[in-house]
């Protein structure tokens, strides 16, 4: 069922993916006696668990991998799904939101770069044809390519889609603590002061009234949340899809690369599904 194409800021949706689908960003990166597995693919959460091991038994057998990959497979995708389960049924603010999503990706022999800005008030927007239609501009045949820059924009989503929970929270608190403080705040302020006195140990309780300016106190101000920072709109002319082709020897000296910055034991790449 799909959600509203549009949503307020006074009313919270409950949590989920501002997409048409509700699909997760899952990643995996194992390692299992010097041999590595790395793979990044979406999941409905709404899949039976059943379907987790069935995946982990297919990957392991399609991939050869060792059967010490199946139980770590099992164990680092239900731990993902479990944090997306956590954050169901929690309010989530939305508001009028248009947020930039930026890719820099390296697929094979293709480099892609792009910035662009995404409507999270849309729910029937689709990162999966977005994608297709991105590569199809751009002439890109590599069948890799489309699926990651899928993946890329759900997993920015997903994140932006975290933090709008806890911004629901942070906006209950301060419109608590705002009613509280109509209600305490009074016309004069009674500040009392105990000051403890050297001579003789005797303590003195001193009473001060200042009057108040009259307004609520403003917890806000006291204690604000970030803001978020928008970029000039005469900047968004700068970012257009950018696209480089790597020959062999730039392929092997990237993974040279990552090599010496720790990426030791065997590498095994899977395509994304």
């Amino acid at each position: 069922m799909k959600s509203p194409a549009s949503a307020s800021w006074k009313a919270p949706l409950k949590f989920r993916m501002p997409t048409a689908e509700n699909l997760i960003p899952i990643r995996l990166d194992i390692e299992v006696d010097g041999q590595r597995y790395k793979d990044a693919f979406t999941w409905n959460p709404y899949d039976p668990d059943s379907e987790v091991v069935m995946f982990a038994k297919r990957t392991v057998k399609d991939l050869k991998l060792s059967p010490g990959f199946l139980p770590q497979i099992v164990q680092s995708i239900q731990s993902q799904l479990a944090t997306f389960r956590s954050y169901e049924g929690q309010d989530m603010y939305v508001g009028d939101k248009i947020i930039p999503i930026k890719l820099d990706l390296q697929v094979n022999h293709i480099v892609i770069r792009d910035q662009f800005l995404w409507d999270l008030n849309n729910f029937d927007s689709d990162p999966e044809e977005f994608a297709r239609t991105l590569c199809k501009d751009l002439g890109i045949e590599d069948p890799e390519v489309e699926p990651a820059i899928a993946f890329a924009i759900r997993e920015q989503l997903y994140e932006i889609a975290i933090q709008n929970v806890t911004t629901a929270r942070e906006n209950r608190i301060s419109k608590k603590g705002r009613r509280a403080a109509e209600h305490f705040t009074p016309r004069f302020l009674c500040c009392f002061l105990l000051i403890w006195s050297e001579i003789g140990g005797i303590f003195f309780l001193i009473r001060m009234a200042c009057k108040a300016s009259g307004a609520a106190l403003d917890l806000m101000k006291l204690f604000s949340f970030g803001s978020s920072v928008v970029r000039k709109r005469k900047e968004w002319d700068y970012y257009k899809p950018v696209l480089d082709l790597l020959s062999n020897g730039d392929v092997h000296a990237l993974e040279a690369k990552e090599e010496r910055s720790g990426w030791e034991g065997k590498l095994v790449l899977r395509e994304s599904i």
